[in-house]
């Protein structure tokens, strides 16, 4: 028998002299030091070879080196009739190390390693546990034959790094599942379970039981046979006969969606040389289109957004706590209060989690149409996953005493601060000592809340965006006095609900909506003088937001902001004019939103907003004379004259303010560093990830060239003060501009000055 990996198991047909080679493949282990040892036995007779890989930048090339030695004793071993690969740790492979992309790779190369198993005259067959990502795809894809269990996820997800698959996946997938099916998954990024892989033609078989076995009973069984149509190389790739219409169509829905990102384009370019190019002239292009991607800007930001999300993982708090020195409490039951629309998806989210969910409502209505919207959002999600829905683990009440076993509860009823502090009056009362009492406030004050109950250290905010179980982020709000623990708590749930949690301090709109105010701001103040809705969105949105300022405002109603702005006492009624219409608390303001909101125009549910549609509910906008007239009208009686106004204006003054913004959240230490920014702008406001992020952005545009554009435009606008450049931008330009990932360093010397 022969193992790799220290793994040795024995087949009821060893008395038949039949052997197995199990290569564990695991160079994606990032974190973790692997070892690689061949053992091979047989008549007593024991040689041994070891490659010992540390956690280093040749990780990954130490384990190619390994699989490449023991592949070539396995062919070579005459007692060897078939080969597993697998991996390690329940894991095959998640694909190479990133880290290797930013120096020279060494060891052997990939693409020649996965020929070299294709090739082989044994069976190959890879046993896929775990994750199967990326390179170790492309690896099981140059095996004969794969077996995956039933939870594996696999996929080719490179576009999301801004690259491709670039080891034979582009060619060889379509070649294996057909073009469309290839397209959808390739431009994508999207993993599958192993039920749709085998549906899908990706995996030959599907286990409940011990993967490896199952492989090595079946490379046994196919022991001998011819492998010439095993190779997926060699398949002719199906073309369906409107190929041309299809790549047509799948391009325009590309560029459609990446808004400007590189690497979806180039996917759709590999998948169609699969499908028009012989293979190896395919594995050409796939080679050049790589080439194009791979020292890119826009692969360098989306592998900082990679690397960010794991930095925002080790959070810490102004106290020094932080996610080394706080343990979680456990938590299997939540009760989640108020079951809109927050509330439903909030709902959804814990129970696909596995925990068990009390929903509250207490109007008798509203609670029997979220048991049906929930249900029905349950029922979608496990149809998707191909799993069954967890309907069971949710019970629904209208009384508040329900809370009394639970661990956590989750406030989300309607944003108004009397209501919250009543929710949370009550939660005092009917929960168990120890019970975490957060709240989805958006933007409200969390030390208000916390100050309304006996226990203000159990109060966190958990600020989940719309909707709630679809969207990846979620704001952990500390207070003053929540602890350490309760902090841990709250960032661990989110980060088994799959969400990238990001522990952030309490100010109003703590730090995505803090932020996002200047940036509409700048979009009302655009308007007053002389720009359109049209010129606006159409500059962000060729940018890379999938919405512009105020198509995204008709999305969620006028009425919202409208709302908060009369709360704020911001909104007046009527309509005055001359400048002090215009003027609050000293500063400019623009009342042209609450004019509009007036108007009862409240966005898409009434059929009229910044745009007109069709009808209430449409979603289709269309530019609006009215509105048109409206803004004339409104410059005219204001004394307003209207200027030529051009996109890069748009895109300065709308985003400088908001990077702006984030400096100053950086320097109040709400934020820990810039990569906190960049996730909640990346993964909750639609920030294009190939742009790294409003912070990385900002530094790639460079810190200098932004400080002299606030300088500017604040010069031209001195009515504006949040357009005045905040001290921490300066610091950094004066400390020479260091790149995005030193700039904690200039924060944590300025945040001991003070």
């Amino acid at each position: 028998m022969t193992s790799l990996g220290g793994r040795r198991r024995t087949s009821p047909r060893c008395g038949r002299q039949v052997q197995r080679q199990i290569i564990q493949s695991t160079w994606s282990s990032l974190r973790t030091r692997t070892h690689r040892a061949v053992r091979r036995m047989g008549g007593g007779a024991k040689a041994n070879a070891t490659a010992h890989a540390q956690w280093a930048q040749s990780s990954g090339a130490v384990v190619r080196q390994a699989i490449v030695d023991t592949v070539k004793i396995a062919l070579s071993d005459p007692k060897v009739k078939s080969v597993v690969i697998c991996g390690q740790n329940g894991n095959f492979c998640g694909g190479a190390d990133i880290k290797e992309f930013g120096g020279e790779m060494t060891g052997p190369p990939l693409i020649p390693m996965i020929h070299a198993i294709e090739a082989a005259n044994k069976p190959m067959v890879a046993a896929i546990e775990g994750n199967a990502l990326g390179g170790g795809l492309e690896l099981a894809l140059g095996c004969h034959y794969r077996i995956a269990h039933s939870k594996a996820r696999l996929g080719l997800p490179e576009v999301t790094l801004g690259l491709l698959p670039a080891a034979g996946g582009s060619q060889r997938l379509p070649r294996l599942i057909g073009v469309p099916d290839a397209l959808d998954l390739i431009t994508t990024g999207r993993i599958v379970t192993a039920a749709e892989a085998l549906r899908l033609g990706i995996v030959d078989q599907v286990t409940e039981h011990n993967t490896v076995d199952a492989a090595v009973k079946f490379a046994l069984s196919v022991a001998g046979q011819p492998l010439d149509a095993r190779r997926i190389s060699t398949f002719p790739c199906p073309r369906p006969p409107d190929s041309d219409a299809l790549f047509e169509e799948a391009m325009r829905k590309v560029r459609g969606s990446a808004r400007g990102a590189m690497a979806p384009v180039a996917c759709v370019q590999a998948v169609r040389a699969a499908a028009t190019l012989p293979y190896e002239r395919g594995m050409e292009r796939e080679k050049e289109l790589m080439a194009t991607l791979f020292t890119s800007g826009q692969a360098r930001a989306l592998q900082y957004v990679f690397f960010a999300q794991r930095a925002v993982g080790r959070w810490s708090m102004p106290s020094g706590a932080g996610w080394d020195t706080s343990k979680p409490r456990p938590v299997n039951k939540a009760a989640v209060i108020g079951l809109g629309t927050m509330g439903r998806g909030i709902t959804v989210a814990l129970a696909q989690t596995g925990l068990s969910v009390v929903a509250i409502e207490t109007q008798e209505k509203q609670l029997m149409e979220a048991k049906q919207a929930v249900t029905s959002m349950l029922e979608r999600g496990a149809k998707r996953r191909g799993a069954a829905p967890a309907l069971d683990r949710i019970s629904y009440s209208r009384n508040i005493q329900a809370v009394a076993d639970v661990d956590l509860v989750i406030e989300a009823v309607f944003e108004d601060m009397a209501l919250k502090l009543e929710v949370f009056r009550q939660l005092s009362a009917f929960c168990k000592p120890g019970t975490l009492l957060c709240t989805n406030t958006s933007a409200l004050d969390v030390d208000e809340l916390a100050r309304g109950t006996p226990n203000p250290e159990l109060v966190v905010g958990m600020h989940f965006f719309a909707p709630a179980h679809v969207m990846k982020l979620l704001e952990v709000v500390y207070g003053k006095r929540s602890s350490p623990q309760a902090v841990a708590t709250a960032m661990q749930l989110g980060k088994k609900m799959g969400k990238a949690s990001v522990a952030v301090g309490n100010c109003r709109g703590f730090v995505g909506n803090r932020m996002l105010r200047l940036y509409v701001e700048q979009a009302f103040f655009l308007l007053e003088e002389g720009a359109t809705p049209e010129l606006v969105d159409g500059a962000l949105e060729e940018f890379g937001f999938p919405m512009g300022v105020f198509r995204m405002s008709d999305l969620s109603g006028l009425d919202v902001g409208w709302r908060t702005r009369k709360a704020a006492g911001q909104a007046q009624p009527g309509e005055a004019s001359g400048q002090s219409a215009r003027i609050r608390n000293g500063s400019r303001y623009s009342p042209i939103g609450d004019l509009v909101c007036e108007q009862g125009r409240f966005g898409q549910k009434t059929g009229r907003g910044w745009y007109q549609y069709d009808k209430p509910g449409s979603r289709v906008a269309r530019s609006d004379p009215w509105l048109h007239s409206f803004l004339e009208q409104y410059r005219a009686r204001h004394g307003l004259v209207a200027r030529s106004i051009d996109r890069q204006e748009v895109l300065e003054r709308c985003l400088y303010a908001l990077v702006n913004e984030g400096f100053r959240i950086l320097e109040d230490g709400i934020a820990a560093g810039p990569e906190d920014i960049d996730v909640i702008y990346v993964f909750g406001y639609g920030w294009p990830g190939h742009r790294g992020g409003p912070m990385f952005y900002a530094s790639t545009v460079g810190l200098p060239k932004v400080l002299e554009r606030l300088e500017h435009y604040h010069q031209a606008h001195p009515d504006v003060p949040d357009l005045q450049p905040c001290g921490l931008l300066r610091r950094l330009v004066a400390s020479g501009s260091p790149p995005v990932h030193r700039w904690r360093e200039v924060i944590k010397k300025l945040h001991s000055q003070l």
